[in-house]
């Protein structure tokens, strides 16, 4: 059954930025996800890595293309889909969708950003966005968790610039928003999912735990906002809906093929 958000929690997004939902997804639905991921050639055969100023690296695969599988059963969904229409103010579209991975002692940082800090460059008018982060399995302060800053979207875009092989924002303009607003750590159990806006400056830690962290991020804008169409950052595509019970159905198809191997 479909979890739809109240006015009260669309307001709590408005005003923090982001909005925590324990629970969206099972938690066999996110095994088998973490299941699906790790044997699926295809995908990790386009997994890149990102260095952080330390060193260290973040592994991610990107895609702005949809097909019958898990993952785009997960971004047509209502629990995701429909939420997002409903903390955005109208209808969205599929920008794109990622697996973020950080491997056990390995797995690097994410430096403080904003997501409309990369969106801006490419063609996005207006800062209408946002991100719908599915913890995969356990997300925690050991193994990195993501960090935002509440309330952080309100302060308007932030200048960008490299840090490392990311993109990170102006580091004296974070601290000096780190004086007066909160710094949150969210730690999420597999299955919850985080809604964020695209201006919320946010960051995770490396991980050097034995526990790896993986999540699925999916990404929208709203429909009426204009949007240069870029690879894997497309401009207004309608998002055909599918209903709750094809996260599961698709799920167990595609990981029953990949269990049986190359036909």
């Amino acid at each position: 059954m479909s979890v739809l958000v109240t006015a009260e929690q669309i307001a709590q997004f408005e005003r923090d930025g982001y909005l925590l939902l324990p629970g969206l997804f099972e938690a066999a639905e996110m095994a088998l996800l973490l299941q699906i991921g790790k044997a699926d050639q295809a995908k990790l055969a386009t997994v890149s890595g990102r260095l952080d100023k330390d060193g260290g690296v973040s592994k991610l695969w990107l895609t702005g293309e949809l097909g019958e599988d898990m993952y785009s059963a997960i971004v047509r969904c209502p629990r995701v889909a429909g939420n997002m229409d409903r903390l955005l103010g109208g209808e969205v579209y599929h920008y794109h969708h990622k697996m973020m991975t950080k491997e056990p002692f390995v797995g690097g940082a994410w430096e403080w950003h904003q997501d409309y800090g990369y969106w801006y460059h490419n063609g996005c008018l207006f800062p209408d966005l946002a991100s719908c982060m599915i913890a995969v399995d356990r997300a925690s302060r050991e193994n990195g968790c993501l960090q935002v800053i509440r309330g952080s979207h309100r302060l308007g875009r932030i200048e960008h610039g490299k840090s490392g092989e990311q993109t990170g924002a102006d580091e004296a303009r974070v601290a000096w928003a780190e004086e007066h607003l909160e710094l949150v750590h969210c730690e999420m159990e597999p299955g919850t999912a985080l809604f964020f806006h695209s201006n919320l400056l946010h960051r995770s830690d490396q991980n050097r735990s034995p526990h790896p962290r993986w999540t699925l991020i999916c990404c929208y804008n709203r429909a009426d906002n204009p949007c240069r169409d870029l690879p894997g950052h497309p401009s207004y595509r309608p998002l055909e809906r599918w209903s709750d019970d094809r996260v599961r159905e698709l799920g167990e198809a595609q990981w029953a093929a990949l269990a049986a191997g190359p036909a």
